[in-house]
């Protein structure tokens, strides 16, 4: 069990972020494993027919027989949303005696495999390259594998933000924490993270807790290291959404996920009870689109004529305009 002690100012300081490089190093356990996340097998099919020749042996010896990764290797971001460019920059900064370290924590009790090994017992300058070359090869693997499809999936994530934060608003950290998944408890100022191999705690103690959701984490995962900052990176909702074909792609006579019920598009129009039902949450339009492979113009239209109607709520948040169903909304949904 790992946990973190939360003081107040370190629940006030509890913020959030996007790391496109924390994505592209945890997408190497399901590249490495299919079995890991069979929702991720769509994505797994199409980024190896983009990989082509890049030889992928080192960057999936990273990962450890624990599905551990080296911390280093998922900096914790300066800002809200870096760049991926930004984010290797800083892995190229770390020094060798802290990738050595990594490199044997992250596969401990096994050895390190053979395409580190001979790194890892020589000098600095070996390690130096090493580290070097890694980056250079989670470069070209981010641009052929993640880059492509990193505009859905920061939809994803950005939405799953929106809804943290509104339990945040609601309910504190007791709310925050309550569903983000079962591994983790909040008790008396104490965040547990729980079926973690280091056991440690650690005292925030003014630094503040940063959580990051990610399309490709399967539990939650703190830095394996007790000197690192107070983080956590956890599985985002909606992620099942992320690889599925639009609504209107079921084959005739199916079912699918978030299907309206027949009373209700009789009532609406199939294209806006879909909409009805798929807004339980507060979502924004651009991702109402991405989810029905729509143009985000075409769900204006709809989300206008429901909004009009009094089936659904809407509200500010930053620049985008978030929408969810309003009671009589959910009561029609319920009785649909």
């Amino acid at each position: 069990m790992i946990s973190f002690e939360l003081g107040v100012e370190d629940l006030a300081d509890t913020r959030f972020a996007l790391s496109p490089l924390h994505e592209a190093v945890l997408s190497l356990r399901v590249l490495q494993d299919p079995g890991l996340a069979a929702l991720h097998l769509p994505w797994r099919r199409s980024a190896l027919g983009r990989l082509g020749a890049l030889d992928t042996e080192l960057l999936l010896a990273l990962v450890a027989r624990r599905r551990t990764v080296p911390d280093h290797l998922t900096p914790v971001p300066t800002s809200f949303a870096p760049v991926f460019e930004e984010e290797l920059a800083v892995v190229r900064r770390t020094s060798s005696e802290l990738v050595r370290r990594d490199l044997v924590l992250t596969h401990a009790p096994d050895p390190v495999p053979g395409a580190l090994r001979a790194a890892v017992d020589g000098d600095d300058a070996a390690v130096a390259a090493l580290r070097d070359g890694i980056c250079d090869l989670l470069h070209r693997y981010w641009r052929s594998a993640i880059e492509p499809e990193w505009p859905r999936m920061r939809l994803v994530l950005e939405a799953d933000m929106t809804y943290r934060a509104r339990r945040l608003a609601l309910g504190g950290a007791r709310l925050l924490f309550a569903d983000m998944h079962p591994d983790l408890r909040w008790r008396e100022g104490v965040l547990h993270v729980d079926r973690m191999i280091s056991r440690h705690r650690v005292a925030a103690a003014g630094r503040g807790l940063l959580l990051m959701p990610s399309v490709f984490a399967h539990k939650p995962a703190p830095p394996l290291s007790p000197e690192e900052p107070p983080s956590l990176v956890y599985p985002s909702r909606g992620v099942a959404t992320l690889w599925d074909s639009p609504p209107g792609d079921a084959p005739r006579g199916g079912s699918r996920s978030g299907a309206a019920p027949q009373a209700l598009a009789a009532l609406l129009g199939a294209p806006r009870a879909r909409l009805l039902v798929l807004l339980e949450e507060p979502t924004a339009t651009v991702e109402i689109a991405r989810r029905l492979r729509v143009t985000p113009s075409a769900v204006s239209q709809h989300l206008r004529v429901l909004y009009a109607a009094g089936l659904l709520a809407r509200a500010r948040d930053g620049r985008q305009v978030l929408y969810r169903r309003s009671v009589l909304g959910d009561k029609l949904v319920a009785g649909g």
